[in-house]
């Protein structure tokens, strides 16, 4: 199994996620936080067989819009962002190319 690192900006966006989402509605965001991290965890296994997006594997998470963007380096996965799919692309293109 590989190691999970996640980047201070992914922790950025993870929480950014929590914070939109419990404004949503109480308890949101604690599922939010949870279906992400099990998509994260799951890279322990899987990571490297996403498909590729301005050079990062990207997987998208089974419940929310949202796609983790991570690197793979011999036994250790490198997430970098943690997306919120529904922005403008071009937005995305320039927030990964920033990395």
């Amino acid at each position: 199994m590989k190691k999970i690192l996640i980047s201070e900006d992914a922790f950025g966006d993870l929480n950014d996620g929590f914070l939109f989402f419990e404004a949503q509605e109480f308890g949101l965001g604690d599922y939010f936080t949870a279906c992400l991290r099990a998509d994260i965890e799951g890279l322990k296994v899987t990571a490297g067989i996403h498909t590729e997006v301005q050079g990062f594997h990207r997987l998208l998470s089974r419940v929310f819009p949202h796609g983790i963007f991570y690197t793979v380096q011999a036994e250790e996965v490198t997430i970098l962002a943690v997306i919120d799919l529904r922005r403008n692309p071009d937005w995305i293109i320039s927030r990964l190319n920033k990395k």
